[in-house]
């Protein structure tokens, strides 16, 4: 593998690390099963990686200024602040709700928002356009990063290296939540206190980056 490759997997990872893109995740996965936290840190990790490729191809033939560019980080501030908020609201309201059974001997335990509990894929979609939508706010730092590695073109194969980079520390930090999941959720207090926790950490996290 080209050294230029592993540099910019290497920036995937140390990306990734961001607040705002494990707040993201966190406030996704927290009360999710097994595979569903798993797939909607992966769907996180490539809409972020897609929408970082599409706006990275633009900015090359199009040249915008750094106030416009700065209304990126505010999109994801945004859009953090306003997933806490709805948490917040969710575990004020009393309409967070847990139920547990046995289901082939295994106990299950499914946490959900509002007074019907439904199967959907909303968790799955909103994931991925959250990652889409986060992507916006970093594209100036990658084509910085991409762009001195490559002499300023951004290509499909460097996209998906930094992808890679990002995607492996989106997936540890699911295993992370999933083991949250599955050793303090076991009762609504709990619950309730984690929502609550990860709320507060949205509305800090989107501030943070509004204030830098």
């Amino acid at each position: 593998m080209e050294l230029s490759l592993l540099v910019i997997f290497w920036y995937g990872i140390l990306h990734a690390f961001g607040p705002d893109h494990l707040t993201a995740i966190a406030d996704f996965s927290i009360g999710k099963e097994k595979h569903k936290t798993m797939l909607i840190t992966l769907l996180f990790a490539i809409g972020h990686g897609l929408s970082l490729f599409i706006f990275a191809k633009i900015l090359q033939n199009i040249d915008i200024s750094e106030d416009i560019l700065a209304y990126g980080d505010i999109i994801s501030a945004t859009v953090i602040m306003a997933m806490g908020l709805y948490i917040l609201f969710m575990v004020w309201s009393d309409r967070i709700h847990l139920h547990k059974h046995i289901h082939n001997n295994k106990e299950h335990i499914h946490i959900w928002f509002g007074d019907a509990h439904t199967h959907n894929n909303i968790d799955k979609s909103s994931s991925f356009t959250m990652g889409l939508l986060m992507g916006v706010g970093g594209v100036r730092g990658m084509l910085v990063t991409l762009g001195a590695v490559q002499g300023g073109v951004v290509d499909l194969e460097m996209v998906a290296m930094f992808t890679l980079g990002v995607m492996s520390v989106f997936m540890a930090f699911g295993l992370v939540i999933l083991y949250l999941n599955q050793n303090f959720l076991g009762n609504i207090t709990n619950v309730r206190r984690t929502f609550t926790i990860a709320g507060i950490v949205s509305l800090i996290v989107g501030i943070n980056i509004l204030t830098i």
